[in-house]
């Protein structure tokens, strides 16, 4: 896992892990909801959209970490990269979605 140092793992991993939580957080809170209820319901509810960001982006704050005390410094930059576009997207699809 922590072989490589590389911008484009960084920003696989920092792609993958907000899903993974994404659709964990589904399973774990929503699971009786049809995936497009969900999608739905974060259409309508924009507190939702909050409270969905911040456990995707956790997964992040906890691989940048691990990334960074083992010195892989190249990785860690592409998983803050996309983390902020994550936030970023996350904060536009509140205010104007």
């Amino acid at each position: 896992m922590f072989s490589r140092d590389a911008y484009g793992l960084g920003i696989l991993l920092g792609m993958i892990m907000p899903i993974v939580s994404f659709f964990g957080y589904y399973y774990w809170k929503f699971r009786w909801f049809t995936l497009t209820d969900f999608f739905t319901m974060l259409q309508q509810n924009k507190q939702l959209v909050t409270a969905l960001s911040i456990p995707c982006l956790l997964l992040n704050v906890v691989l940048f970490t691990l990334y960074i005390n083992g010195k892989k410094d190249k990785t860690a930059k592409g998983i803050f990269l996309v983390s902020v576009v994550y936030a970023i997207g996350a904060l536009l699809f509140k205010w104007f979605y």
